[in-house]
């Protein structure tokens, strides 16, 4: 045992300096961070644009008098409703028909209100009037019960806790647990099979089967891909934290999940390093018995649905914890991790994912067992075709 693990730290160092020190990895690093700075520029610019002058703009051809009492009405319902909850309105000469001021060409209203505030008359395409016709009877509305209506004050009373805004806070804390932990371990154990592929193409498997055992060059790689997916994910996690950092409203403060955010921390590190080796185990034995990329392709399709399956799955159960659905998502180990992170934040009791850890730990051995077997099977077999070849070559 003591040879073995030997042989396999020499083979996770090899392969995660490989990777770690290459300049391809800079490029991964920064990869996922392109299309989130991509994605806040064109928020940013989308919000500017949507703030501006997207909203119609309905003209208003009455007297001073009812001009004034609905801008004042505007006023107010865009105070509580938003900016962008209701049509701009821009006074107009009361001395032309409305029909003939809309087809005006330097007309730049898309409908036209007159009458009077009691009985307003709005002009315009029909796809125009139906679109704007509320809006408007609720402005004329607020603009004729001005003198009559006033607005009543609502009293505050401020509590520190409120167990209903909590317990959301942590169902939206698990979830997003759940989707980060998920993608993470798509995206990253996905290398294994690069990996693999690359150095079965270049003959380097079957060299490394002739100096060391084949489950150390398993259990090698395995340790050298999780290890650089420690790497990415501090680096993915430091650059978050600073952008919120440095992006956050003065007194926003995060809610905590139940178990406080060290342990939720830790706990999510633990669930990623073992749905990470469930998966990359399943990688590393099926996909050793692929001779062409096409093939590994072939068979990481069914995995990756297969997984893909189970997160949906998981995603429903998180808001019916205690439910037989939920239970059976905790018990099956590769929905395991992504059940009880969501459970870390919903829920303060910690022995459970003790018994958890120790429940998928059997499991990550089991399937790490069998995907050595296929690793085995498979290197022993192509490496002998291998060394008949070199043997046939050098004698021929």
């Amino acid at each position: 045992m003591r040879e073995l693990l030997r042989a396999a730290s020499v083979i996770a160092r090899r392969d995660f300096t490989a990777v770690v020190l290459s300049r391809t990895f800079i490029l991964f690093l920064i990869g996922p961070l392109v299309p989130i700075v991509i994605g806040m520029v064109f928020a940013g610019f989308t919000q500017k644009i949507s703030s501006t002058d997207l909203r119609p703009v309905v003209g208003i051809a009455m007297t001073p008098a009812d001009v004034g009492a609905l801008e004042r009405a505007h006023k107010r319902l865009t105070e509580r409703m938003g900016p962008q909850a209701l049509p701009r309105l821009h006074a107009v000469p009361l001395g032309l028909p409305p029909r003939t001021q809309l087809a005006r060409p330097d007309s730049d209203v898309v409908a036209i209100l007159s009458g009077t505030v009691s009985r307003p008359v709005l002009t315009g395409k029909p796809e125009d009037l139906d679109r704007l016709q509320g809006d408007l009877s609720l402005i004329a509305s607020a603009a004729q019960a001005e003198k009559v209506l006033h607005m009543v004050k609502v009293e505050r009373q401020e509590v520190s806790t409120s167990l209903g805004a909590q317990s959301q806070a942590r169902l939206l804390i698990g979830r997003t647990g759940q989707i980060v932990i998920f993608f993470l371990t798509i995206l990253l154990a996905g290398m294994i099979l690069s990996n693999l592929v690359e150095e079965k193409t270049n003959k380097i498997i079957e060299i490394l089967a002739a100096a060391v055992p084949v489950d150390a060059i398993f259990l090698g790689k395995l340790i050298a891909m999780l290890g650089m997916s420690f790497v990415g994910i501090a680096f993915w996690g430091g650059t978050a934290f600073a952008i919120f950092m440095a992006l956050k409203a003065p007194g926003t403060v995060l809610p905590d999940p139940a178990v406080g955010w060290p342990a939720f921390i830790a706990l999510g590190i633990v669930y990623f390093a073992m749905a990470y080796t469930l998966l990359g185990s399943l990688f590393l034995g099926i996909g050793a018995q692929a001779a062409t990329v096409r093939e590994v392709q072939t068979l990481n399709m069914p995995i990756t649905m297969g997984q893909m399956m189970i997160f949906f799955f998981v995603s429903y159960t998180v808001d019916h914890m205690g439910s037989p659905l939920e239970v059976a998502s905790v018990v099956f180990p590769f929905s395991s991790p992504f059940a009880m992170i969501a459970r870390a934040a919903q829920d303060a009791a910690l022995w459970p994912h003790l018994v958890a850890i120790l429940w998928q730990g059997a499991w990550v051995a089991l399937i790490i067992r069998i995907g050595v077997l296929l690793f085995r099977r498979h290197v022993l077999k192509s490496g002998g075709r291998w060394w008949k070849q070199l043997f046939r070559g050098s004698t021929g």
